[in-house]
C-alpha cells in the first residue's frame, strides 16, 4: 500500500507539472487564438533563461531569478512581434503553420546558441524528499503542484471575472469581432505570449530542478498536449484533474504494467489517449462547445 501511495501521489504532483505546462497552452490560445505546439520549446528556453543567469553569470538567486522573470518576458514580447504580428486576423491554417515554423527555428536556434551538451540545471528548490508514514514525496514536485494550483485559480478568476481577461478571451472567439469591439488584438496577443513565456519558465524551474537541461527536454511540451485536450483549450482549472489523471495513470503503469511487460508503455499512454479524446470527445470534457450554422 505505501509503494501505491507513493506512485499515485507523485503522480499527480508530476500531472500537476504536466498540467501547468499544458496551462500555457491555454492561455496563449484564448488571448490570441494560437495553439503553440512549441510550448515545449518554450519551456526549455525559459529553463536556459535561468541556467543563465544562475550558473553562467553566477547572480545570486535574488537576482537572478528577476532577471530571468525579465528576460521571459522580452522573450514572449519578441516572438509575438517577430512570428504573430502579422497574423492577426488570419485563417487558423496559417497561425498552426507558424507555431510549427516557430518550433523548428527555436530548436535551431537553442542549438545554435547553447550547443547540444546536457548541462547541469541549478538546484533553485530543496531536492531533499519528504518522507510521511514511509511515502516518499518529490520535494519540487510539491512545490510546483502548489504553484501550479495557484497559477491556475489566479489565471481563471482573471479570464472569468476581470473586465481586462474577458476581453482577452474574446479575442480568442474572433479577431475580426474583438477588433470591431473596441478591443486591441495585438496587445491582447502580446499579453498571451508574455503569460505563456512566463508560464513555461516557472515549469521549467519545476521540471529540471537540480537535474539537467538541453533542448531535447522540449518532450513535456508533447506529453502537456493531451492533457489539454482532455480538460479542454479554455478549461484553466479543469486541466489540474485533467493533469492529475493522465499523472496518476502514468506512474501507475509505469510501476506496474511496464515490469509485467518488460516495455515501456507509460511513455506512449499520454499519446494513445491523445488519439481517444481526439476522436471521441475533441471539445475536452470542460472545454467550450462551439455550435456552427451551416
Amino acid at each position: 500500500m505505501t509503494l501505491f501511495m507513493t506512485f499515485a501521489i507523485n503522480g499527480a504532483l508530476q500531472g500537476l507539472l504536466y498540467a501547468l505546462v499544458a496551462i500555457g497552452f491555454s492561455v496563449i490560445y484564448r488571448a490570441s487564438k494560437v495553439f503553440n505546439i512549441a510550448q515545449g520549446e518554450l519551456v526549455v528556453l525559459g529553463g536556459f533563461l535561468v541556467w543563465l543567469t544562475v550558473t553562467e553569470w553566477a547572480l545570486p538567486l535574488y537576482l537572478a531569478l528577476p532577471l530571468s522573470l525579465a528576460l521571459a518576458v522580452v522573450g514572449g514580447w519578441l516572438i509575438e512581434g517577430i512570428f504573430f504580428k502579422r497574423l492577426i486576423g488570419e485563417q487558423v491554417f496559417a497561425m498552426v503553420m507558424m507555431s510549427i515554423a516557430l518550433l523548428i527555428f527555436m530548436r535551431g536556434f537553442m542549438l545554435v546558441v547553447f550547443g547540444p551538451d546536457v548541462r547541469a540545471f541549478p538546484a533553485i528548490f530543496p531536492s531533499k524528499p519528504i518522507i510521511f508514514h514511509g511515502v516518499l514525496i518529490i520535494r519540487p514536485l510539491l512545490i510546483g503542484g502548489i504553484l501550479t494550483v495557484l497559477i491556475a485559480f489566479g489565471l481563471s478568476y482573471f479570464f472569468n471575472r476581470t473586465r481586462a481577461g474577458l476581453s482577452l478571451t474574446a479575442v480568442a472567439e474572433d479577431h475580426r469581432t474583438a477588433m470591431d469591439l473596441g478591443i486591441s488584438v495585438r496587445r491582447a496577443s502580446q499579453v498571451a505570449w508574455i503569460l505563456g513565456m512566463v508560464l513555461a519558465m516557472v515549469g521549467a524551474v519545476v521540471t529540471m530542478n537540480g537535474n539537467s537541461i538541453n533542448f531535447l527536454a522540449s518532450g513535456i511540451g508533447f506529453i502537456a498536449i493531451p492533457v489539454a485536450l482532455l480538460a479542454g483549450l479554455e478549461a484553466i482549472t479543469g486541466m489540474l484533474l485533467a493533469g492529475i489523471l493522465i499523472g496518476v495513470t502514468e506512474r501507475l503503469t509505469a510501476g506496474y504494467i511496464d515490469p509485467l511487460i518488460g516495455a515501456n508503455f507509460a511513455s506512449v499512454f499520454p499519446l494513445l489517449l491523445m488519439l481517444l479524446i481526439l476522436t471521441f470527445r475533441p471539445s475536452g470534457f470542460f472545454g467550450w462547445k462551439t455550435i456552427e450554422r451551416i
